[in-house]
């Protein structure tokens, strides 16, 4: 592990700190209490200073407990957890859901149908569009940032509510409008998650269906701008026209379907996490949970794929979501591996219920030179593709169907 020099310019003295240590005997580190003027991160020196940091509420110096894979729960600053996320380490920041995935389950296992919902699913699939997405997605990622601890993220967290009930109220009939909640699960860091309920028929015991992405964003240092297009916006307006199509077709579901907007991800997977303690808490069964992080992106010289990720996953569903691909998309996937803690199906994961991630490629031809950078925007490279994130829309419109069942008269 490399070792990061934070600068403290106020103090004219410079502070050599190595998370290698903190990770070998679990202790917390001494930071000095600051405030940073400047930090130097991997050779990259960041201001630090009270004006770059306007309109955050990001304290570097607070301390969090962390969740390393195959380690011991430690302390670390928010500082280090940005050092930590800058050298490819992943964890759940667990400082407010330490006990998540203990509290033991009613159902530990489910089983899963072929797919056989092929008129339903192919009707739906047919009205998916690109530009609504698209309208969408220039919208969100024209905010400077969406962190979770920023003010714009939480003026664009509010922007999607609103854009999330303007579907509704435009998409579905009278009718189907009475089956359908919207609420903003609350975080004490004032960006919310937000949850688009359709009820279903079916007893609570049969579980839901949920599909998530996450809204917030950020740069690798968090107070210069985060656009956020690929990560998570992609996923975030992917999964909105795949419940605006849903809503237009007048689905009606079985088991009751839930579309997540999780806040905080970038912040070590903070809202889902809070939302999957809380259905533990209430012994809330899932069916299936599947996630969309980054669904944009065709690397330049490769064949167009749908990355299916096949570690830290729930293996029968992951099973179910390969049949769903060769069924209903016209591209092909490939099996591939994003690591511990990787996105918000871990929590999930972690609390004990079934949750799967399908991503935009193989991992390794993803888009990251442009994640958490300024440059993660549309107009980036023609490697950006709403029709590539068209296939993602079709793959939760078939998710939902095919899992929930359609509720016919």
């Amino acid at each position: 592990m490399k070792t990061s020099i934070y600068l403290l310019s106020l103090t004219a003295s410079a502070v050599g700190v190595s998370l290698t240590a903190l990770f070998e005997t679990g202790d917390s580190q001494k930071v000095l209490p600051g405030p940073f003027d400047e930090v130097v991160l991997n050779g990259q020196a960041f201001d630090a200073s009270p004006a770059a940091r306007s309109g955050f509420s990001l304290d570097l110096a607070e301390k969090r407990l962390i969740q390393m894979e195959g380690k011991a729960p430690v302390w670390m600053t928010e500082l280090e957890k940005i050092e930590a996320r800058a050298n490819g380490i992943r964890f759940f920041d667990i400082t407010d859901t330490p006990t998540l995935g203990l509290r033991p389950k009613a159902k530990s296992s489910w089983t899963y149908p072929t797919p056989t919902s092929y008129a339903q699913v192919t009707s739906v699939i047919k009205s998916l569009t690109t530009e609504g997405p698209r309208t969408l997605l220039e919208k969100f990622s024209s905010f400077r940032t969406r962190h979770y601890k920023s003010e714009e993220g939480q003026e664009s967290q509010k922007w999607l509510l609103s854009q999330i009930q303007r579907i509704t109220t435009e998409a579905a009939s009278p009718d189907l409008r009475e089956l359908i909640t919207i609420n903003e699960f609350p975080h004490p860091w004032g960006q919310h998650t937000v949850i688009a309920r359709i009820n279903g028929s079916s007893p609570v015991e049969d579980g839901i269906v949920v599909v998530g992405a996450h809204q917030d964003s950020t740069n690798m240092w968090p107070f210069l701008p985060a656009p956020g297009a690929d990560d998570d916006g992609s996923g975030t307006v992917t999964i909105l026209e795949s419940y605006r199509a849903l809503l237009a077709a007048g689905f009606t579901p079985k088991r009751s379907v839930e579309f997540h907007w999780y806040s905080a991800e970038e912040g070590g997977l903070l809202g889902s996490q809070a939302v999957a303690k809380s259905y533990e808490a209430e012994g809330i069964q899932v069916y299936a949970m599947s996630q969309f992080d980054m669904t944009a992106w065709v690397k330049a010289g490769t064949q167009e794929e749908i990355g299916v990720i096949t570690d830290y996953v729930d293996h029968p569903l992951t099973a179910f979501n390969k049949e769903l691909i060769d069924a209903y998309l016209a591209v092909p996937y490939v099996e591939t591996k994003c690591g511990y803690a990787c996105s918000d199906h871990a929590s999930w994961s972690k609390a004990g219920y079934p949750g799967i991630f399908t991503i935009e490629s193989s991992f390794g031809h993803a888009n990251h030179a442009n994640i958490h950078t300024s440059h993660d925007r549309i107009d980036v490279s023609p490697e950006f593709s709403f029709d590539h994130m068209l296939e993602f829309s079709k793959l939760a419109v078939a998710f939902v169907i095919e899992l929930a069942g359609w509720e016919t008269a």
